[in-house]
């Protein structure tokens, strides 16, 4: 089965509570596309309310039921709403995944006075004081859900670091690293970006303390027999110890879901032996974004025909584990204004959108804007506000059938020129196969055999760029043409 995620949110998506409502009436649309699995984004209470993505998580257990920060629904809409739009895809046969984001709370319901280490933020094993006293936003005891569903009150001995004490004026950000009874220090983590990059944001999750541990199993049994996910996303895997999630992910596949499929956010632009050591860590135990991947094609995108095609795979997590590798083009998190911004030009986006649906390794993940397009408006630096538009890619829909139609046998590879590349799929028992061309340049043309079978026959440009037909000669040899940085999908003509 040619499987394709979708991720259904964007970054800058309306604050008005209609997201779950759309993906119910959206989920016949999706499955009819080939979408086999919807990435849906954090489902629970943030500190900012009805204005929160998802990612500053104030209460785990409430998904819009509950009075607090100021409002009932989420950004997204109620917990009844939630619960409606699973239902309706897997009304569908379409999986659900979740996204899960335990490495920090935000929102404290109290502050408490802990004793702490400031650190450098550039190498957070530098500590850079003696131990004093502060008083933190560690304290959670969430008043307005009374205690419905847990009892659990977080306090600041389930947390490793803050950024913020309610008693310090301080000219700059800090951070904190909190003295409590299960450290002083930071844990481990994979990788030695800032020297321990354990601490990311908000009120840092210590998954030394056993209590927490513990909790977080039972939130994620609760979770799942509450709303029936069929898989995960983890969030900011950068900054969380490998160990907590080789206990939690175990006591979810063995004693909520088996099958549980999972997908991590672990974020390396450059760095493919770092997901590696990740995937070494936890023993495969969890699927990885294609980070590297990414910033090649936005590399690509940038450089137009200075970029060699022939290296767009260089690097990346699906040249050396394909069978982990997600693949996307952009996500949240690349959009214009973001901290990671690293958006891929429009005019690149069918052709790396070919290079993920295409071809027989990777689990591609497609994005909200991508299919819908979106509009937004931010503030600049200097204070002026910019709108951005991104358009929906006009070939997605024909990439997607596509890969539902033909993209699927053995692939034959002709990386073989600087700024035109290609490759051939050639079908089985129920589908045709095709031949992909791909240029970075000026229009050009790829001799690619597709089999014996086919001579005599025509082959047509099923993205309706190019309209002449192609003819198989006697050896299944076709010469097959793409315009100027495009791309061109051939297939049997009827």
């Amino acid at each position: 089965m040619n499987e394709v995620m979708f991720q259904f949110f964007e970054w800058y998506y309306p604050a008005d509570g209609t997201l779950w409502k759309k993906v119910s009436q959206e989920a016949e649309q999706l499955k009819k596309l080939g979408i086999t699995a919807v990435w849906l984004p954090p489902a629970y209470k943030g500190s900012s309310g009805g204005f929160s993505q998802g990612y500053d998580v104030y209460d785990l257990y409430d998904l819009g039921e509950f009075d607090q920060k100021g409002t009932i629904r989420t950004k997204y809409g109620t917990k009844e709403e939630y619960m409606s739009a699973i239902h309706a895809l897997h009304q569908q046969n379409v999986s659900v995944y979740v996204d899960i984001v335990l490495n920090h709370m935000g929102g404290a319901d109290e502050t408490e006075k802990v004793m702490v280490r400031k650190v450098d933020p550039e190498n957070r094993n530098n500590f850079i004081s003696t131990s004093f006293e502060i008083e933190a936003n560690t304290k959670f005891s969430f008043p307005n859900r009374k205690k419905e569903y847990s009892e659990f009150v977080w306090d600041y001995n389930c947390f490793s670091g803050v950024d913020c004490a309610a008693n310090v004026q301080e000219p700059e950000k800090c951070i904190y690293n909190i003295i409590n009874d299960y450290g002083d220090d930071w844990e481990e983590v994979v990788g030695d970006e800032k020297g321990n990059y354990d601490y990311l944001m908000f009120s840092d999750i210590e998954f030394r303390n056993p209590s927490v541990r513990e909790e977080l199993k039972r939130w994620g049994k609760w979770y799942h027999e509450t709303v029936g996910f069929d898989g995960v996303r983890l969030d900011a895997l950068k900054h969380i110890s490998p160990a907590f999630y080789n206990e939690w992910l175990d006591y979810m596949r063995t004693h909520v879901k088996h099958d549980l499929f999972v997908v991590g956010e672990y974020w390396a632009p450059d760095n493919v032996q770092v997901l590696e050591e990740y995937i070494r860590a936890t023993e495969s135990r969890v699927h990885l974004f294609d980070v590297p991947l990414h910033y090649n094609f936005h590399n690509a995108s940038k450089a137009g025909k200075e970029y060699d095609l022939r290296g767009i795979f260089n690097n990346s997590l699906l040249s050396i584990r394909p069978d982990l590798a997600i693949t996307f083009v952009e996500n949240h998190d690349t959009q214009p204004f973001q901290s990671l911004e690293s958006t891929v030009d429009a005019w690149f986006k069918p052709l790396a959108y070919a290079l993920i649906l295409l071809r027989k390794d990777g689990y591609p993940c497609v994005f909200y804007c991508d299919l819908y397009g979106t509009c937004y408006s931010e503030k600049r630096h200097d204070g002026l506000e910019e709108k951005i538009v991104l358009p929906k890619i006009s070939a997605l829909e024909k990439l997607l059938s596509a890969r539902k139609e033909y993209a699927w046998g053995e692939q034959y590879d002709y990386f073989d020129s600087p700024n035109c590349i290609g490759w051939v799929r050639t079908g089985d028992d129920k589908h045709k196969g095709c031949a992909v061309l791909l240029s970075n340049g000026k229009k050009n043309k790829k001799a690619m055999q597709v089999g014996a079978q086919y001579a005599g026959k025509y082959f047509i440009d099923e993205l309706g760029k190019d309209t002449r037909e192609v003819r198989i000669n006697k050896n299944g040899i076709g010469n097959f043409h793409v315009s100027a940085g495009s791309v061109s999908i051939w297939v049997p003509k009827d």
